[in-house]
C-alpha cells in the first residue's frame, strides 16, 4: 500500500510539473526540463496544496482547493527557480 501512495505521489508531481511549466514557460511537451518540473511539482504541491487546503479549513483531506493550491505553489516555485537562475547567469 505504501508503494501505492509514493507512486502516486510521484505522479501527481509530475502532473502538476508538467502544468506549472506550460503555464510559465508554454511549448510543448519535448521543451519541457522534466527534472525541474517534477521537483517544481513536488515541492509546489507539498507547500501550495497543503498550505491553501488548511488555509480554507479543509484540512488534510484530499479537496478541490488543496488541487489547485498544488498547481499555484508549483507555479511559484517554478518562478522563483527562474528568477534564480537569470541571476545566476549574469
Amino acid at each position: 500500500m505504501r508503494y501505492v501512495l509514493i507512486l502516486a505521489i510521484l505522479v501527481w508531481g509530475f502532473l502538476v510539473g508538467w502544468l506549472a511549466w506550460v503555464i510559465v514557460r508554454g511549448g510543448g511537451f519535448r521543451e519541457v526540463r522534466w527534472p525541474q518540473a517534477v521537483a517544481a511539482g513536488l515541492i509546489g504541491s507539498f507547500v501550495g496544496g497543503l498550505g491553501i487546503s488548511l488555509l480554507s479549513g479543509d484540512g488534510l483531506a484530499l479537496r478541490p482547493s488543496g488541487l489547485i493550491g498544488s498547481v499555484i505553489g508549483a507555479v511559484i516555485v517554478l518562478l522563483i527557480w527562474g528568477a534564480i537562475q537569470r541571476r545566476r547567469a549574469r
